[in-house]
């Protein structure tokens, strides 16, 4: 028997339960991984709450994408991994459990220079931060960025890794004391997105010009204002729905705001080939090595702390990365 964190259908936090549940051997091509580190993130959240739409599973579910720790048993069919090897995965949903079986296609080996706890807390982040900053948008030196929520866990990744490429960053949080944080990840500017009209001050902050890329984590509150802090064919990437989905909307929208491009990337697509996940993770260990990113694993918390971490999500306390430990 172990022990997992699974819901007993979509809801709030008292969904969620601490249980012991059987586990049964590796098949064909899967290793059975002792879990030493859980990455939180928002999409659990997400995943909880979901009804419908893009976030709805099926419940009862155990929950938590993202993981590290070390294999104990290797199925049938599996090359490059052996019990012993650290290995990390993340978009592989099943996480919040002391151990559990997995595809070895979709592992990554840890390299010596990494931590169990700093890979839990750094792929689904890290990786959503590289790709939009390298895929959907080349940033480089000189461009000027929107970035919201930048004093949460991929927002204080993005805006450290666009400011290591030259790009001036401005920075939105939704409180007094997350302020200091973006400032310290890189924003050369922050201000706070719930109060006031936050695209006139993003504006006024580019001499009326404009940013070239914003990046909407927050969702339904702030995207129509993140569409007018554009330059003409500017980049619109909505990542996220921290305050609730984007309601439909006419595209001709876009051609008014002056011919803006709209992207709506998910990490899941970017890491569902394994070889791409692999090169992707190497992108963020070796950003990590260089210093171009920090990975802060300091919010440690028992796996049956998940419902009180859930909580201090949902209230936006500057949490930074967390992770479960098992």
């Amino acid at each position: 028997m172990i022990k997992v964190v699974q819901t007993t259908g979509p809801g709030g936090i008292d969904v969620l339960e601490f249980a012991s549940v059987e586990l049964g051997t590796p098949a064909s091509g899967e290793v059975l991984l002792r879990q030493t580190a859980i990455g939180v993130n928002l999409i659990d959240l997400y995943h909880r709450t979901a009804t419908e739409g893009q976030y709805a599973i099926p419940h009862p579910a155990v929950l938590g994408v993202e993981a590290a720790g070390v294999i104990e048993t290797v199925g049938p069919d599996v090359s490059g991994f052996e019990p012993g090897d650290r290995a990390a995965y993340c978009m592989v949903r099943g996480a919040y459990a002391q151990k559990r079986l997995i595809p070895a296609a979709r592992l990554v080996k840890l390299p010596d220079f990494i931590s169990d706890e700093q890979a839990a807390a750094c792929l689904v982040k890290g990786i959503t931060a590289y790709y939009l900053l390298h895929r959907i948008y080349p940033v480089g030196p000189g461009d000027t960025l929107l970035v919201h929520a930048a004093a949460g866990g991929v927002g204080q990744m993005l805006c450290q890794w666009a400011k290591h490429l030259g790009a001036i960053v401005i920075g939105t949080v939704g409180s007094h004391d997350k302020m200091p944080i973006a400032a310290a990840a890189g924003c050369g500017h922050v201000i706070l997105h719930n109060q006031g009209d936050f695209s006139a001050q993003v504006k006024a902050l580019t001499a009326g010009r404009g940013v070239d890329v914003a990046y909407d984590s927050i969702g339904k509150d702030t995207f129509s204002g993140s569409l007018d802090c554009l330059r003409p064919l500017g980049v619109m990437v909505s990542y996220g729905q921290a305050s609730g989905a984007v309601p439909p909307f006419d595209i001709g929208v876009l051609a008014q705001k002056g011919s803006v491009f709209l992207a709506k990337p998910t990490l899941a697509t970017f890491v569902q080939d394994p070889a791409e996940f692999r090169q992707l993770a190497d992108q963020v260990f070796q950003a990590i090595r260089r210093g171009a990113i920090r990975v802060d694993a300091g919010h440690r918390r028992g796996l049956s702390d998940a419902a009180s971490v859930h909580a201090d999500l949902e209230s936006r306390k500057p949490l930074g990365s967390v992770v479960l430990v098992p």
